[in-house]
C-alpha cells in the first residue's frame, strides 16, 4: 500500500471542492483532491444560481427556511465567493456576466426562461423577456438540442441548420476551435442575410475559447448572440469544471483523477486517512483535515434505499425530514419531494452535526435542508459554503500548529 501525505483532502471535484481546495492551496497549505470522476458540474448549464425565489439573490436568501445552509454564511462572504469565482474564471479565460444584487435570465433548451444570477460571457445576450426577435442557429444531426421546442414557445424566433459534418456536443464545440471550420461557418452565416435581432446558438461555440468565438461571430454578423444550454450533458458545465480543474492545479493542488474512496483510517476523535483503489492497488492518503463536497444521490454522495439514506465516505448521520412516504411527492414535476432536503447537517463552522470527528469540514450538496430545485441555489450556494468550510479548516489547521 502505497502512502501520501497532504494537509487537506477533499473529496469530490464538484464547484465546492475545486473551490475549497483553491482557497486552500493559496493560503500555503499542502492540498489534495479525491473524486471517481466527472462531477455533477458536467450535466449543468454552467449557471450560477444563487437564490431564484427573488429578483435580489440575497433578499431570497434572507427568505429561505430558518435551517437553510445558506443562513451558517453571513453576505460578506457569500459577496466574496462570487466575486472570487468571477476573478477565477476571468483568469482562466472563461468570464462570467452578472450581480449578486440582480437575477437574470438565460433561454433554456425549452425555450423557456431560466433565473439565475451570474451566467457564462456566452450567455450575456440572451433576451430577458420575448420582445427580441431571434434566430437559431442549429447543427445537422445534433442530439440533445431541439430547436422546434423554442421556437413553439416563442414568437418572432426562427431558425436555420448548419452542417457541421459531425453530430456530438462535444464534436462541434471541438470543430469550432479550428480557424479553417470557423471561418467557413462564417461564410455560411453571412449569406442567411438575418434579420431577427439576436441570434442564438446550441451552446457549442467552443471548448476552452467559447468566450473569444462567440464575440467573434458577433462582431462579424454585427448581431447580439448567445448560446442557450442543452439538454444534459452541457458543455458550458463542462467548461465551468475545466476551468475550476485547471485553476486548482494551477496553485498546487493535487488530483487523485478515479480514486474512490473505500475506507477510512481513524484515531480517537480524527480521520487519519482515506483508503482509496487505483489500478487495483489500495492508497492511503493521510492528511490533517478532511473536507466532504461529494454532493447528493447524483453526485454519489448519498445512497437512498427503502429504507434509508447513506453518506457513502465517512458514514455520517444522514438527516431527512419525516418518514420514508415523505419523501416523494405524487407529482413528478413538484418541486416539494422531501428527499430534497437530505443530506448532512452542519454547525457554523461546517463540521457535521452529531459527529465524532474533529476535522472533517463539508461544502456544497451534501448539505441538509438545500431544496436546490426549489430553491434554485446550486452552484452559488457550492460556492458560498466553500468559502466558509476553507475558512474553518484553515483556522483549524493553524490552531493544531
Amino acid at each position: 500500500m502505497s502512502v501520501t501525505e497532504y494537509d487537506v483532502v477533499i473529496i469530490g471535484a464538484g464547484a465546492a471542492g475545486l473551490t475549497t481546495g483553491a482557497l486552500l492551496a493559496e493560503r500555503g497549505f499542502n492540498v489534495a483532491l479525491v473524486t471517481t470522476g466527472e462531477p455533477t458540474a458536467c450535466l449543468s448549464t454552467g449557471c450560477i444560481d444563487v437564490c431564484s425565489c427573488d429578483e435580489n439573490p440575497l433578499t431570497g436568501i434572507k427568505n429561505l427556511p430558518p435551517e437553510h445552509p445558506f443562513h451558517l454564511v453571513d453576505e460578506k462572504t457569500i459577496r466574496q465567493s462570487l466575486n472570487y469565482f468571477q476573478t477565477v474564471m476571468m483568469d482562466m479565460g472563461m468570464p462570467y456576466a452578472g450581480s449578486i444584487e440582480k437575477n437574470r435570465s438565460v433561454v433554456s433548451a425549452l425555450g423557456t426562461f431560466k433565473t439565475s444570477c451570474l451566467v457564462p460571457s456566452t450567455m450575456e445576450a440572451a433576451p430577458q423577456n420575448n420582445t427580441d426577435s431571434i434566430h437559431i442557429v442549429t447543427f445537422k444531426g445534433i442530439k440533445d438540442f431541439y430547436p422546434g421546442y423554442i421556437v413553439s414557445r416563442r414568437k418572432n424566433t426562427n431558425f436555420s441548420v448548419f452542417d457541421a459534418g459531425v453530430y456530438s456536443i462535444m464534436s462541434i464545440a471541438s470543430r469550432f476551435e479550428d480557424k479553417n471550420f470557423f471561418e467557413r461557418f462564417i461564410i455560411w452565416m453571412d449569406k442567411l442575410r438575418i434579420d431577427e435581432d439576436k441570434i442564438a446558438l446550441p451552446a457549442v461555440a467552443g471548448l476552452e475559447s467559447a468566450s473569444e468565438i462567440v464575440n467573434s461571430i458577433a462582431v462579424l454578423m454585427g448581431k447580439p448572440v448567445f448560446e442557450i444550454p442543452t439538454i444534459p450533458p452541457s458543455m458550458p458545465g463542462r467548461r465551468l469544471f475545466n476551468a475550476l480543474k485547471k485553476y486548482f492545479r494551477k496553485k498546487g493542488g493535487a488530483i487523485y483523477w478515479a480514486w474512490p474512496v473505500v475506507g477510512t483510517e481513524k484515531t480517537g476523535k480524527l480521520i487519519e486517512a482515506v483508503t482509496t483503489h487505483s489500478e487495483g492497488r489500495p492508497n492511503s492518503i493521510n492528511a490533517r483535515a478532511f473536507i466532504l463536497g461529494t454532493g447528493s444521490f447524483v453526485g454519489g454522495g448519498l445512497t437512498a434505499t427503502r429504507q434509508d439514506i447513506t453518506e457513502n465516505v465517512f458514514n455520517l448521520p444522514v438527516h431527512i425530514s419525516g418518514p420514508r412516504e415523505t419523501w416523494f411527492d405524487n407529482d413528478y414535476f413538484s418541486l416539494n419531494h422531501g428527499i430534497g432536503r437530505a443530506g448532512i447537517i452542519v454547525d457554523s463552522s461546517m463540521r457535521p452535526a452529531d459527529s465524532p470527528w474533529n476535522n472533517i469540514f463539508l461544502c456544497g450538496g451534501i448539505l441538509a435542508e438545500t431544496e436546490i430545485l426549489k430553491n434554485g441555489c446550486g452552484h452559488g450556494l457550492a460556492l458560498a459554503t466553500a468559502h466558509a468550510a476553507a475558512q474553518s479548516c484553515a483556522e483549524y489547521l493553524s490552531h493544531e500548529l
